[in-house]
């Protein structure tokens, strides 16, 4: 105590201050984990027991541009909006192409979905067969019927491209009268029915 009675502090008497960092973290303090990148999905499409068209676009609408032949594999670079078509590069090429993982003859392996979507930005040009004979037809392997000009318009009817054989179902046996290649853009008609009667469309 000081003469004049207030207390005077000594150097024994001040706490200790002490203004070092500890060495050790507290082990309360939260950690961050670490997360590693992911690693994109490889995913890879093969034709099984059966061959594959490759086409210019994601529809069947679109030309056939290449095969994917029976065992052969390639990856995914894209798929369309509902994942049932994918993009593929075409073998032996530098450019791409589509093909339908709808079919029992594609096999895919890993998940089409975790792709980015690829919507092309052009469509088919579409393709017809127009019947000018009085008969009905039926176009196979498609099974599309071609009504006869007698009902007219519904003799002209848009198909898929690829190669049919046309049959005349009104004579006996359902004669051949046609082989025909169909690609987009072209329209074709149909001249000669199971009698080799030959019959020309209307002029538009």
């Amino acid at each position: 105590m000081s003469p004049t009675g207030f207390f005077t502090p000594t150097a024994s008497s001040v706490p200790l201050l002490i203004t070092e960092t500890p060495s050790v973290i507290p082990s309360s303090l939260p950690t961050v984990p670490i997360i590693p990148s992911k690693v994109p999905e490889v995913v890879t499409v093969e034709a099984k027991k059966g061959n594959l068209f490759i086409r210019r676009g994601p529809d069947l609408a679109f030309n056939a541009v290449a095969v994917l032949l029976d065992g052969e594999s390639e990856p995914v670079l894209a798929r369309d909006v509902l994942g049932k078509w994918v993009q593929i590069p075409i073998p032996g090429q530098s450019r791409t192409g589509w093909i339908s993982i709808q079919t029992k003859y594609s096999i895919v392996s890993g998940d089409v979905m975790s792709l980015a979507e690829n919507t092309p930005s052009y469509w088919p040009e579409l393709a017809f067969l127009r019947n000018c004979t009085y008969d009905q037809m039926v176009v196979e392997p498609s099974g599309v019927v071609l009504p006869s000009l007698r009902n007219f318009p519904l003799n002209d009817v848009q198909i898929n491209p690829g190669i049919y054989k046309i049959y005349d179902t009104d004579v006996d046996g359902y004669p051949e009268v046609m082989k025909v290649e169909v690609k987009e853009g072209l329209a074709i008609d149909v001249q000669f029915d199971g009698n080799g009667d030959k019959r020309k469309c209307p002029v538009p």
